[in-house]
């Protein structure tokens, strides 16, 4: 367990079945941050939060430029070298990795929130659709992973 709650949810819930797939289809197709999907979802379900879309909106930007200027470009070097250099690409995995881990400490303590019994997969809906319109089947997919318990 680390000191971020945030962290630990989205490391459990990422390797979940058919999660880091609807992330990164989010991502690659709707222009969406992992980071915050995974926040909005943590915040509904670990801490009983219905976030406003402004909230959300705030949140989102305040981590904006740390998404821009650090996470994206080690992004696009990590894909450039995939295939490759296979040390380099682990390196700058692990250096992209590093830096989404720095975005979500910021994102838990920008959201002033703590885990909170009574959340669920209906809170975390609706904070996943002011960020991806409704029916989406990606975010249906992450819904269902969500609703599923984690494995042993």
């Amino acid at each position: 367990m680390s000191e971020n709650p945030l962290w630990d949810f989205s490391l459990a819930v990422y390797g979940r079945p058919g999660v880091s797939a609807a992330c990164l289809d989010l991502q690659d197709r709707l222009g969406q941050d992992v980071n915050v999907l995974l926040f909005a979802a943590w915040a509904g379900m670990a801490c009983k939060a219905d976030l406003p879309a402004d909230e959300l909106a705030r949140i989102d930007s305040a981590v904006a430029p740390w998404r821009a200027e650090v996470v994206r470009p080690l992004r696009a070097v990590r894909r450039r070298a995939k295939g490759e250099d296979d040390a380099l690409y682990r390196r700058l995995k692990a250096a992209e990795l590093e830096a989404e881990r720095v975005q979500q400490d910021r994102l838990f303590a920008l959201s002033g929130l703590t885990p909170a019994p009574g959340g669920g997969v209906t809170l975390a809906a609706a904070n996943l659709y002011r960020l991806v319109p409704e029916g989406d089947p990606a975010v249906m997919t992450l819904l269902a992973a969500l609703g599923t318990p984690p494995e042993p």
